[in-house]
């Protein structure tokens, strides 16, 4: 387990960053509920009426004075746009960072096989993404006792859950996306979380698009549908976890047959 270590020596001051970051948002926005809550209830009226824009968002079925719907939009977008942008850009930068700098010679160099180099490095990745979230729930549960939340465990272990699914997905996909290139990174990384994100939007303004869900793994984080049924939607996680298999899948082909 050399190169998984190593990995995650070198990305541990990102992750370090980007966990404290998006814990302090959500964070934030947990301990500001009391102060706002006497004035969510307008505001939810307010977002049922702006038409589009509502339902672009899910904010037309959430409940705003309800503490359960404003974590489930308010800090599910944190976590849920900050976590796969931290996601895609750990994962594009994997494997072609060996071949942009120049140490994928010293690395086979090792008796090591290049399947074991995928596994770890994809491991790796796996590994900071737990790790960030594990954090970003500690620092929640802790703001939620603080100001004595009336929240759903039920509800909260859903919504950090579906939001780890999706962030593994992306990361898969562009995990994939970097075997094939030897200058992934930044670039790469933001498109392919932006581009998830774009879908689900697109999904949600029109009924005669809502498969685009099948392919984004935003599908599967709708929070007014946790809240509404305390569960996800079984066919787009299915959909996902079949994304997901058939992106790692394919890394492992394309990276052992690739002239390095």
């Amino acid at each position: 387990m050399t190169v998984f270590l190593h990995e995650l020596r070198l990305g541990k001051r990102f992750l370090m960053i980007w966990s404290a970051a998006i814990s302090f948002m959500l964070g934030v926005c947990i301990l500001i509920y009391p102060e706002m809550s006497s004035q969510m209830t307008e505001i939810s009226d307010m977002f049922a009426d702006m038409g589009s824009f509502s339902s672009a968002f899910g904010m037309d079925e959430i409940n705003f004075g309800e503490f359960m719907g404003y974590f489930s939009v308010e800090c599910g977008n944190v976590l849920g746009l900050g976590g796969a942008i931290f996601s895609a850009l750990i994962a594009a930068s994997s494997l072609a960072g060996e071949e942009k700098s120049g140490s994928s010679e010293f690395l086979f160099t090792h008796p090591v096989s290049r399947h074991s180099i995928v596994l770890q490095k994809l491991l790796s990745v796996f590994a900071e993404i737990f790790i960030l979230n594990l954090l970003a729930a500690a620092v929640s549960a802790v703001c939620m006792l603080i100001i004595s939340a009336d929240a759903n465990a039920a509800q909260i272990a859903l919504i950090f859950f579906a939001y780890f699914m999706m962030q593994l997905q992306i990361a898969a996909i562009a995990f994939c996306v970097s075997s094939f290139t030897a200058s992934g990174g930044v670039g790469i990384g933001l498109g392919i979380a932006f581009g998830a994100y774009l879908l689900n939007i697109l999904a949600n303004l029109e009924d005669n698009l809502t498969l685009l869900k099948y392919l984004t793994p935003f599908g599967y984080t709708d929070g007014a549908y946790i809240h509404r049924h305390t569960a996800l939607q079984t066919g787009y996680l299915l959909s996902g976890l079949a994304i997901l298999s058939a992106a790692v899948l394919l890394s492992f082909y394309q990276y052992k047959k690739k002239d390095l």
